[in-house]
């Protein structure tokens, strides 16, 4: 099963991917635990949150043009040496709620680019047939820089303070950049099937991609299907992100700062064990399974995590309950990422993917930030276990949309579709 990570390239990606997602998901946990401790503000902490995610609603996915007319490889290695380069402007002012606000934005930029470069470079690394458990794979390393970075930041944050820590984390992403650098194989995206006029100008192209993207999505069931089910996933995440951590154990569950660095990690715990037998069997399971499935208990296990109080009081039980739902979800989270990563890229031509990503990254943004901002401000007035009960609860309602308007077999015929020809109604039909 980790017969790929002998494959030079791949590996490469898999391990930078691995590093950079440390610094990552190290940085979505100090930034927003640190403007909490500083406000004591559920709104502040949505803010920075909100900074983030914003870029990603205004440019992902004219991103996506670019990351398919530029070297993917390039576009990584790049993103990442600029996200370290941000990541240590904090040590200038890292006490000013303001200037973390414009950090945290640049960051989110910057990461437009990042993630659709790499969800599309990576089917030109293996065989179509290894797509799945390759996957698998980069969805386990997912889960190990969600283990270890949350880990190693908050530690670093608890004893030595919020510039050692963006030290850290700044490393991680240089050293992502000098493993990508090493890649051999072009990560430029196939020639568009539909020639483009020589006359035409920069910006009429950049459209014009642009709309090709947006209609391979329209024409997809099975794309339409995932953005339609990911607009749910997407204002739970928003809410999961803002109180789910900090929040939600210092003042439901009577916890402390590194309990939320456990609570951080213990999802990737259950996530690494499951993506080492996710990989071993991935191919055994249909993508459409794996993607319904994995959604649905993710919400369910989200529910139970944030019951704690309810069922077993405050204090050290409830940590320990929750931190136990949060390693079980580890194993729907591995499920729901292979079978989503697997259907968009199989429904996707190489041409278009990064176009594709993008979109898909700007919806999904829209969703969180409608999420950040809910949740930031019912936060005050409306109790955080309600709030996030029911926003898990939603995960459970975007997995039967999938479950209805997904094709049965998970796949469908990858049609490329003339930018000029004429809009037809939405894939997904109405129940």
């Amino acid at each position: 099963m980790f017969a790929l990570l002998r494959v030079r390239d791949f590996s490469l990606l898999w391990f930078a991917g691995l590093i950079s997602y440390v610094g990552n998901f190290g940085l979505i946990v100090v930034l927003p635990l640190h403007i909490y401790l500083q406000t004591d503000s559920t709104l502040a902490t949505a803010g920075v949150l909100a900074a983030n995610t914003l870029p990603r609603v205004l440019f992902g996915s004219i991103a996506g043009v670019f990351v398919d007319r530029w070297d993917r490889r390039r576009v990584m290695q790049w993103s990442d040496t600029f996200r370290a380069l941000a990541v240590l402007a904090i040590l200038i002012a890292p006490d000013s709620t303001g200037f973390l606000y414009i950090v945290a934005a640049s960051i989110g930029f910057i990461r437009l680019f990042f993630s659709p470069a790499e969800n599309a470079l990576l089917p030109l690394l293996v065989d179509r047939d290894k797509l799945v458990t390759a996957n698998a794979l980069n969805a386990l390393n997912n889960q190990l820089g969600m283990l270890i970075g949350p880990a190693i930041t908050t530690a670093v944050y608890g004893y030595f303070g919020m510039r050692a820590s963006m030290i850290v984390i700044a490393v991680a992403f240089f050293a992502s950049a000098a493993l990508i650098s090493l890649i051999h194989s072009s990560g430029r995206a196939e020639s568009s099937l539909h020639p483009r006029s020589d006359s035409a100008s920069q910006f009429g192209r950049v459209k014009t991609e642009w709309i090709e993207g947006m209609r391979i999505v329209r024409h997809s069931r099975t794309l339409s299907t995932i953005f339609a089910a990911q607009s749910l996933n997407g204002l739970s995440e928003g809410f999961f992100i803002t109180l789910g951590l900090g929040p939600f154990v210092l003042d439901v569950l009577g916890g402390t700062e590194a309990q939320v660095g456990w609570l951080a990690t213990a999802q990737s715990v259950g996530g690494l064990i499951a993506g080492l037998i996710v990989v071993k069997f991935v191919h055994r399971i249909a993508v459409r399974l794996l993607y319904v499935l994995g959604t649905g208990a993710i919400g369910l296990c989200d529910s139970l995590t944030f019951s704690a109080r309810i069922i077993v009081g405050t204090g050290n039980p409830a940590i320990f309950w929750s931190l136990g739902w949060m390693v079980v979800v580890g194993f729907p989270v591995i499920a729901a990422i292979t079978g989503q990563q697997s259907l968009m890229q199989n429904a996707t031509t190489d041409a278009h993917r990064g176009r594709v990503y993008g979109a898909f990254g700007a919806w999904d943004g829209v969703c969180m930030l409608i999420g950040l901002g809910l949740a930031g401000v019912l936060g005050q007035w409306i109790s955080l276990e309600r709030l996030l009960i029911g926003s898990a609860l939603l995960r459970v309602l975007a997995a039967l949309i999938a479950a209805r308007f997904l094709p049965p077999d998970g796949t469908e015929a990858v049609e490329v579709v003339d930018s000029t020809a004429r809009a037809t109604p939405e894939a997904v039909p109405s129940a």
